[in-house]
């Protein structure tokens, strides 16, 4: 068993399968700049996987991951090198996600959102319990939903689906994903979730993982190929919104707790 040294997530090697869970429960798991570099340090390092032959996604707390804050979004509108570095983290978890060779089961066992959700629609397999909510509220602090979203959400909703929750940023609940299709595994309580995870990840890990790999490898294809395409153009957009006074707007009004005005700049 090998471990890795990390300060918000941690990672976990038994065996023939790893183990990356999200550890910051008191802020609901929440993805700032160091976050997003730790689980890309270990997708990266999984694009040779070495004997390592299924990968399982899990978090901590009653929520797997509140995607980014309120104060890091802020963060990000003051501070052009810090932009650039979550831009690149951004796109690298999702370029990564599409790229990683051994399949990836993410273990949702509370409500997910922003990127968090992005990476949990990017996986092979999707476990999650029932109570659960899925959402992308980025419209909704006059953000696009570029860091993934739009690339996503069509693939596993279908694109009217994915058009009425990113276009209104409200989140959609496990169950009603898991009939579309989007979700693969649905349990009643959330402490079902690992378990039935690590279980799958054990099955696909003791199959020829050359025949497993080349198998995800022709599945993925097409979303390598749209996030080489329209992921760019989605996260540009993002970069775009992040300096527009709308986006200022609503976080005073979130902030100060009054409805917003926009003015479309």
């Amino acid at each position: 068993m090998m471990t890795g040294d990390f300060r918000n997530i941690r990672y976990v090697e038994d065996g023939p399968v790893a183990t990356l869970t999200f550890d910051r429960p008191d802020i609901l798991n929440s993805m700032d700049e160091v976050m997003t570099g730790e689980i890309v340090s270990v997708i990266e390092r999984l694009r040779r996987p070495g004997a390592i032959r299924a990968l399982v996604i899990a978090s901590t707390g009653r929520c797997f991951s509140a995607g980014g804050n309120f104060d890091e979004i802020q963060r990000l509108i003051e501070d052009y090198d810090a932009r650039m570095d979550a831009y690149d983290n951004g796109r690298r978890v999702i370029h990564g996600m599409a790229e990683i060779a051994m399949p990836v089961i993410v273990a949702l066992q509370g409500d997910v959102y922003g990127l968090g959700t992005s990476l949990a629609l990017s996986a092979d397999i999707l476990v999650a319990s029932k109570n659960v909510r899925i959402g992308d509220p980025h419209v909704k602090v006059g953000l696009v939903a570029g860091d993934g979203g739009t690339l996503v959400w069509p693939a596993a909703f279908g694109l009217l689906k994915a058009k009425r929750h990113l276009l209104t940023g409200d989140p959609i609940g496990a169950e009603e994903a898991h009939r579309l299709g989007a979700v693969s595994e649905l349990v009643d309580e959330p402490e079902q979730v690992l378990p039935l995870a690590q279980e799958l990840a054990r099955k696909v890990a003791a199959l020829p993982p050359l025949a497993v790999q080349y198998t995800k490898r022709a599945l993925n294809h097409s979303m390598q190929r749209a996030a080489l395409d329209h992921f760019e153009f989605a996260m540009a957009l993002e970069q775009y919104a992040m300096t527009s006074a709308d986006l200022k707007e609503a976080l005073a009004a979130l902030k100060e707790k009054r409805k917003p005005s926009f003015s479309n700049r």
